[in-house]
């Protein structure tokens, strides 16, 4: 009884000073996950490097979104940047002097060629290196800000073409092939918008200078190289050869070769050899008739 009488007395004091007995709660246990004894799968935190990786290259495609590290995300932004900045467009040779020699420039700009391909602003290759440059489809955009260029004459026109299908060719082949004589300004309006240059001097009596294009050539015209000037059934289906060719009439196959050619000589060698003389027994047109003559 006294027992009894001492509990309710106790009850009565909490009561009194509002004292709860604590309550226990349970948490939900997530599905999946193990317990202590190790029952389910383990679980693993995300790689940050991966999570860098996808969240700064969004939209990507497949084997760019799926990185597996950010050491390649950052040779890619080092190739954006340098790319950006340039005032010309860059070779792979001097982009891969800021990268280390175990990566592969080649594949790291066709991925960033990737990324901005359906950006205003796209990443190209034109006379084998690599620029940005506004998107075509967003040219309108530049309109009144681009300046109005000179338009060629139709000598000028025809001369450009010779070059670029001939070179290295000489004011005289020129000549010859359009079957007129070429003004003196012609070329030099050429080579005044930078498209036409002096290779070298033909090793010929006279020593004629050779003519060939530029670089600024092919990014005017958005070439990656020579060969990619149209060829004769591409010429014909645009209208601009006429339909009544002779049958073994034939468009070349352009060369644009830095180096000079076996019958090319250096600009400043004019004086440093003599022409060969008409008469003379190196002289394979001469037929024995000439002073040299025994």
């Amino acid at each position: 009884m006294a027992g009894a009488e001492t509990l309710k007395k106790q009850k009565k004091k909490n009561k009194g000073t509002g004292m709860v007995p604590p309550k226990l709660t349970t948490l939900p246990q997530r599905h999946g996950s193990g317990d202590a004894r190790g029952d389910g799968p383990p679980q693993t935190e995300a790689d940050p490097s991966e999570v860098l990786a996808h969240e700064g290259w969004r939209g990507l495609p497949s084997n760019v979104a799926q990185l597996p590290s950010a050491d390649r995300r950052s040779q890619l932004r080092i190739l954006e940047a340098l790319l950006f900045a340039a005032s010309e467009p860059m070779a792979e040779s001097y982009l891969s002097q800021h990268l280390r020699s175990s990566d592969d420039v080649a594949a790291l700009l066709d991925e960033l060629k990737g990324f901005y391909a359906s950006r205003g602003v796209n990443l190209v290759k034109v006379a084998d290196k690599w620029m940005f440059r506004t998107a075509e489809d967003l040219a309108y955009l530049l309109e009144r800000h681009a300046v109005e260029q000179r338009r060629l004459s139709k000598a000028a026109l025809e001369t450009l073409a010779i070059v670029a299908y001939h070179q290295p060719v000489t004011r005289a082949e020129i000549e010859e092939i359009r079957g007129v004589s070429v003004s003196a300004g012609t070329l030099d309006v050429l080579m005044e918008i930078g498209w036409v240059r002096p290779r070298g001097r033909r090793r010929a009596p006279g020593r004629p200078i050779t003519y060939g294009t530029t670089e600024e050539f092919l990014v005017h015209f958005g070439l990656e190289s020579i060969k990619d000037l149209p060829g004769l059934a591409e010429l014909k289906g645009a209208g601009l050869l006429q339909s009544n060719l002779p049958p073994d009439f034939m468009v070349p196959e352009p060369t644009d070769a830095a180096a000079l050619l076996a019958d090319e000589l250096p600009l400043d060698a004019g004086d440093e050899e003599e022409a060969p003389s008409l008469f003379s027994r190196d002289n394979p047109r001469d037929n024995g008739e000439g002073p040299n003559a025994r």
